[in-house]
């Protein structure tokens, strides 16, 4: 069975009003989309320069140096040279980075859950089976 792009834009489209909704209705709301991204990359890739998350997210490279700017000062990344290019600086997430990803991931959670909890027990099971599914499609990305 295959999905037609129409087919396809709905889901994208349904993905990203999920995404938006359940990132206004919890604590995420107050954090830039581009900081999420960037704490999460840092969390999947590791260690990064600027110009690497510019690419990963993606965006520009100056936008990239704002919201590395932004999380710095949160204290939720930190800079430190290079290892391979002393004169360049590379990114870490710092356990504070690490806490408040896992705190916007478990607000936006605590709302899918509520709102998961008006569906029926058939549509649930529906969702739980389709997860690994959109889990493997968004690793083939990386």
């Amino acid at each position: 069975m295959t999905i037609g792009d129409d087919e396809a834009l709905q889901l994208v489209v349904s993905l990203h009003r999920l995404t938006r909704s359940l990132r206004r209705a919890s604590t995420a709301g107050s954090v830039h989309l581009t900081h999420i991204a960037v704490l999460a990359l840092l969390t999947r890739q590791g260690p990064a320069r600027v110009g690497e998350i510019a690419q990963w997210v993606p965006c520009s490279q100056p936008t990239a140096t704002a919201a590395v700017i932004g999380l710095e000062e949160a204290g939720l990344v930190r800079r430190e040279s290079d290892p391979a290019d002393k004169r360049a600086s590379r990114v870490l997430l710092t356990e504070r980075g690490t806490a408040a990803l896992a705190d916007i991931a478990r607000g936006e959670a605590e709302v899918l859950a509520t709102r998961l909890a008006s569906l029926r027990p058939a549509e649930i099971r529906q969702l739980a089976e389709v997860e690994p599914l959109l889990r493997r499609l968004a690793d083939t990305a990386d």
